[in-house]
């Protein structure tokens, strides 16, 4: 056996263990590195409002918790409004429930020439196997619920307290990168997180600009069918459809259609017609108009990078994506070395020239430009 073959197979069985160490670190702490992601990002959107206070002579952590407890005082007041909403409406249609059987059993025996009535129906739902099993798998499932809960609350915590400390010690964090790191890589730092703001805020601005869009038009359309609650589902359109990607269009839609169904059955396919053709109106004329403004991503690439971090990390991966890939973009920009474009008809999608057309205008130069050879 050669020397360094034992020497040889115990160095790849500790570079082996150190790799399964390695990943089983990473699996546990891949939720807390999300959560510092997802702060970061917090930390640069709210970084310009921090900027402006912070010159004006106020501290930067009062700054800092003077924001958030804006955000917090906006969000507190959407959710309580929201949440009386849905309770009004649940009330409601359990009240109106009799009626909304008493129509459904009307149409059937009217249609399929039965006799049932509305006694019989509750009397065969009540005593069912499939709702005593659902009760019972409903009660079981409490601890659950309480558990999901209170982990999104702690991370809720976690998320917050982080965009705190990177926002109200932005400048000493800049500083702490930046005394390890020589001059010139300094400076690129430095233009690479003002990038990141200006990038960020972009978004963040391009999105309530559009949720401000969607909420009015959704509006109008609610107070012209005479949907209860329109304010209210005005902003939880607007909100939800822009800040919660992928699924957030069909979110923001569902809950106007099942308010405006509880006033006709036919104001649901209203709302959900005009929710269909308004995406695509954003999708194909506003978005990309205010992106180019504020982000200046092409939409291929906004979509292609929400795809990518959906798949990387799931809904915050496509919440970040666009902001991060913007950032990217610009700072890629600023080192890449450009040229001017050749005349080419094939640039603005011409014809391919002719072959020979190059030689002929040589000779012709060559000539004094007639063209001609004699005579």
């Amino acid at each position: 056996m050669p020397g360094w073959l034992p020497r040889a197979m115990v160095l790849a069985l500790a570079l082996y263990a150190c790799f399964q160490l390695g990943s089983w670190a990473f699996d546990q702490v891949i939720g807390l590195l999300t959560n510092v992601l997802i702060a970061f990002f917090l930390a640069l959107a709210i970084e310009p409002a921090v900027g402006r206070m912070s010159a004006r002579g106020m501290r930067r952590g009062m700054a800092t918790f003077l924001v958030f407890i804006g955000l917090m005082i906006f969000s507190a007041g959407f959710v309580v409004l929201l949440g009386s909403m849905l309770a009004g409406q649940i009330v409601d249609m359990v009240d109106d429930f009799p009626k909304y059987i008493d129509s459904v059993i009307n149409w059937v025996n009217q249609t399929f020439r039965t006799e049932l009535s509305r006694v019989e129906v509750q009397d065969s739902l009540l005593h069912s196997d499939w709702l005593q099993k659902y009760v019972q798998n409903s009660a079981t499932g409490v601890l659950d619920v309480s558990t999901t809960v209170l982990g999104g609350l702690f991370r809720l915590l976690t998320i917050f307290l982080f965009s705190f400390y990177f926002a109200a010690d932005g400048p000493r964090l800049r500083r702490a990168l930046c005394s390890v790191l020589p001059p010139a890589r300094q400076t690129e730092v430095l233009r690479a997180w003002e990038i990141a703001v200006d990038k960020t805020g972009g978004y963040i601005y391009s999105r309530g600009l559009m949720a401000l869009i969607s909420g009015v038009a959704h509006y109008i359309l609610l107070v012209v069918l005479g949907v209860p609650y329109a304010p209210a589902l005005a902003v939880w359109v607007g909100l939800v459809s822009q800040f919660i990607p992928t699924i957030g269009t069909y979110l923001a839609g569902a809950l106007p259609m099942l308010i405006a169904f509880t006033v006709n059955p036919w104001y649901a396919l209203w709302v959900l017609g005009f929710v269909v053709v308004y995406q695509q109106f954003e999708n194909y004329v506003l978005q990309p108009k205010l992106t180019s403004k504020t982000v200046d991503i092409h939409p291929a690439v906004a979509f292609g990078s929400v795809i990518a971090g959906t798949d990387l990390l799931g809904a915050v991966g496509a919440l970040i994506a666009i902001p991060a890939v913007a950032t990217l973009q610009a700072f890629l920009g600023a080192y890449v070395k450009r040229y001017d474009v050749t005349d080419d008809p094939r640039v603005h999608g011409g014809p391919r020239p002719r072959r020979g057309e190059p030689t002929l205008s040589r000779i012709r130069r060559a000539l004094g430009g007639n063209g001609r050879t004699g005579g």
